[in-house]
């Protein structure tokens, strides 16, 4: 593993840890009142165009960091879109 990608691994955890707090929250409070479905689904495709990226490119740090990034998106549009069917 090269210094290049050893940034790329240290770039990619930071972007990914830093969505799992907002995640967390939004779980346990079942709220998704302040945040946009739009943001969300507009960023859960580019997350996963990323990955698909990655898998072209066969880079690691892009395929691992947007691959658990999307999971984290993906799971706040599920809640936030399970909110608005509920009507809450």
């Amino acid at each position: 593993m090269d210094d290049v990608e050893i940034l790329g691994l240290v770039a990619a955890a930071f972007t990914t840890i830093a969505n799992i707090p907002q995640t967390i929250k939004i779980v346990k409070t079942r709220s998704t009142k302040s945040i946009s479905a739009l943001t969300y689904a507009m960023l859960f495709v580019g997350m996963v165009l990323w990955v698909v990226y990655g898998i072209i490119k066969t880079d690691l740090p892009i395929i691992l960091a947007n691959g658990i990034a999307a999971a984290l998106c993906g799971t706040i549009l599920a809640v936030k879109c399970w909110a608005k069917y509920r009507g809450t």
